[in-house]
């Protein structure tokens, strides 16, 4: 009678792993851009930690390693989006325009800015449900913030030596009749909307709104 020997089954040889690089920066980007859409979507006090490990696929820990707190983390979101919108604002040049040209300019930024930004005055709402108690934690967002009414002063001063603008405006006026307008038209769509029937999304009222706070403003700068 002969006898069968039986082979060992063969095991798979494993794949040689995959060397993972590591990058601290791309990990600590994606972590803020999360934790951005997080806060956009639930407020500070809604906000989880847990929910923005989960869309960036990494741990708790790793998220604070990388922001101590969950309001430190607040904090730099804070930070990003003020320097993203302060940052694209020294890309306009306005040294280099004329004074009408500038204004104009800047104002067509800081319309579009906000309306593109919905996040930004859905977060920059909410730090004003906590009085601000946050950006006064940020010696940065104040230092960035100094650069636009730098900018806007040169601006005004070069109008009113050219006659083109009026003497005695201040940056800090003009920057808050802006932005109050361009701000108030985002935050308050639903209500104003609904109350008046009014489509805040209509490319139509957009360009007429764009437009009519040009030629409000540019009024009020000339003599």
């Amino acid at each position: 009678m002969t006898t069968t020997k039986l082979q060992a089954p063969v095991e798979p040889v494993p794949e040689p792993r995959k060397s993972r690089k590591n990058n601290p920066e791309k990990t600590r980007e994606d972590i803020l851009q999360a934790a951005v859409n997080e806060f956009v979507e639930q407020g500070l006090a809604g906000a989880r930690v847990d929910a923005i490990a989960e869309r960036t696929h990494t741990s708790k820990r790793m998220i604070y390693y990388y922001f101590n707190s969950k309001e430190q983390l607040y904090v730099e979101v804070l930070e990003k989006l003020y320097g993203d919108i302060r940052g694209t604002e020294s890309n306009l040049h306005l040294e280099e325009l004329e004074p009408l040209e500038g204004i104009r300019r800047l104002v067509e930024f800081c319309f579009d800015h906000h309306d593109r930004n919905v996040g930004f005055v859905r977060i920059v709402c909410n730090e004003n449900m906590h009085k601000g108690e946050f950006i006064k934690q940020s010696s940065a967002i104040r230092s960035m913030n100094t650069t636009v009414l730098n900018a806007l002063d040169e601006l005004l001063r070069r109008g009113a030596d050219q006659g083109v603008f009026r003497p005695g405006l201040t940056a800090l006026d003009v920057h808050l009749l802006i932005n109050s307008f361009c701000f108030y038209r985002v935050s308050n769509q639903h209500t104003f909307g609904e109350i008046f029937q009014v489509d805040f999304a209509d490319p139509q009222l957009k360009a007429h709104h764009r437009d009519m706070l040009c030629e409000s403003l540019t009024r009020f700068l000339k003599p």
